[in-house]
């Protein structure tokens, strides 16, 4: 017996995976930005220009 995927059942299985990674990456980059901001509030002073030559 083989069982066929209809192309409207494929479709939104797909719709539903891409909106989902869309989802995902938009939490993990907030995340990400989040924590890079928290970084650099803390050492805002520890950068010198001597660091830099």
């Amino acid at each position: 017996m083989t069982t066929y995927i209809f192309f409207d059942e494929a479709l939104h299985m797909f719709v539903q995976a891409f909106l989902g990674s869309i989802f995902l990456l938009i939490t993990v980059s907030g995340i990400g930005l989040a924590a890079i901001e928290s970084i650099e509030k803390n050492n805002i002073n520890s950068a010198s220009p001597k660091h830099f030559r």
